[in-house]
């Protein structure tokens, strides 16, 4: 089933992405917060059922020969518990998906795939929590859990269970329900969700505490505040945090873009900090703010065709004038290093923090006849508008900062650096703007 949100506008066509939209009508990206999804996608397609049955070309019939053999032999010889016709080839597509060795494909059962699908709207049943894989020694990301791979807590979303049952930014989960994390990102995150009025129970390591916490958490429905605006430096910055990439994200971001602009607040902080992704015409719209014209990325699909996304008219701050600071660290991931990267390579923002989480491949969802669930492909890299694949080596900071482990809670070295970096800009005054009050709002997601 197509999403419950889809996003609004066409991208661009022609090419690779015309003869892909062919057979994936809906070219859409995806949010990967808890509650939808472990990993950090750029984007994803979602394909029409597909119920034919081609059967084996000729070509091909002498190397299928031996997945036919052990099939066969397993419904007639099998000794055990016989296991039904579905659970088999679910199970030979899921072997199939592995077999690429690619973290960001992966098969999922029916009610995987719909969850997934549900969390697109940015309404979601789980704890409320961002938490992305992050190294045991340091701050970089990672992809399979295990000694030194855990879940870690960058945000918990305000009045959400998992806010309210205690659990902080931070946090490292060691077990889910009393079972140690090994394996795949996206497993756990299946075992941390569930049905509304259900517990899960959480081992976390806090520092501080010289053991681990347990902390049990009733799920409900989750909505997910995805724009965070202030203002800083009484009143003459303009800070606007992004922590997903949706439809609605993007709209309240142009807004919150524009509210700046017309205070008259010419120097502007986008904090991307622990932001995992999400829709990239969401990352097209968000660039678009602060370009006018011009590329925000680039695609290139299995044909080798680089195909270019170019950022919309209109936007809110593209005033050269207006100077602007883009915050990224080691979960900075997917569309938002598509932001990042395009402002960043267009010479209209520093970027600083440390270095982003690197993942430059667009995924597409596909879902199976006969309620077999459905999968996700990596289909396409993208490539920042200087075409440069940051897969697995991220965006460098233009003003590297290191965050100790140790930093005091209610500190923020990055940001703190930035509004250095901005006080050293000079001046500039947009016509029309009015002169800014002190605000500090969370803006709701649009209905």
């Amino acid at each position: 089933m197509p999403p419950s949100n889809p996003p609004s506008g066409d991208p661009p066509t022609g090419g690779a992405r015309a003869r892909r939209l062919q057979r994936l009508p809906w070219f859409i990206a995806f949010i990967a917060i808890l509650g939808g999804s472990g990993l950090f996608l750029s984007g994803f397609a979602l394909g029409a059922l597909r119920a034919s049955t081609p059967g084996t070309p000729l070509a091909d019939r002498q190397a299928f020969e031996p997945f036919w053999d052990t099939y066969n032999s397993i419904q007639s010889d099998y000794a055990l518990d016989p296991v039904d016709r579905k659970t088999l080839v679910e199970g030979a597509i899921r072997g199939m998906i592995n077999a690429l060795g690619d973290p960001f494909s992966q098969y999922l059962s029916p009610n995987d795939f719909q969850t997934t699908l549900e969390g697109l709207a940015g309404t979601f049943t789980g704890i409320g929590a961002v938490i992305p894989a992050t190294t045991v020694s340091g701050n970089a990301a990672c992809t399979t859990l295990g000694p030194g791979c855990t879940l870690v807590v960058s945000s918990v979303i305000q009045g959400a269970p998992a806010e309210e049952a205690g659990v902080q930014p931070g946090d490292r989960i060691v077990t889910i329900n009393g079972i140690t994390l090994v394996g795949s990102v996206d497993d756990a995150v299946a075992k941390i969700r569930g049905a509304k009025g259900t517990t899960v129970v959480l081992g976390i390591d806090r520092a501080g505490s010289s053991s681990p916490l347990s902390i049990s958490i009733v799920r409900d429905v989750v909505v997910q505040k995805e724009v965070e605006t202030r203002s800083l430096v009484n009143g003459t910055v303009g800070y606007v945090r992004l922590v997903g990439f949706s439809d609605n994200s993007a709209l309240d971001f142009a807004a919150a873009v524009r509210a700046d602009v017309a205070a008259g607040q010419t120097r502007l902080v986008v904090d991307l900090r622990g932001d995992l992704g999400g829709y990239i015409t969401a990352a097209q719209a968000v660039a678009s703010q602060f370009l006018d014209g011009g590329v925000v990325f680039y695609e290139r699909g299995v044909d080798g065709v680089d195909t270019p996304t170019n950022a919309t008219s209109g936007g809110g701050a593209t005033d050269p004038r207006i100077r602007l600071v883009v915050l990224i660290d080691a979960n900075t991931a997917s569309a938002s290093e598509i932001v990042a990267g395009a402002l960043q390579a267009r010479g209209r923002a520093q970027l600083i923090g440390a270095q982003s989480y690197g993942k430059g491949t667009i995924q597409a969802f596909q879902q199976l006849s006969d309620d077999s669930g459905g999968f996700r492909l990596t289909i396409a890299k993208w490539l920042t508008p200087n075409k440069v694949w940051i897969q697995h080596v991220g965006l460098t900071p233009d003003v590297p900062v290191s965050v100790p482990a140790n930093n005091p809670a209610g500190s923020d070295p990055i940001l703190d650096r930035a509004l250095q970096v901005l006080a050293a800009a000079p001046t500039a005054v947009v016509p029309g703007a009015v002169v800014p009050g002190e605000r500090a709002l969370q803006l709701e997601r649009a209905a």
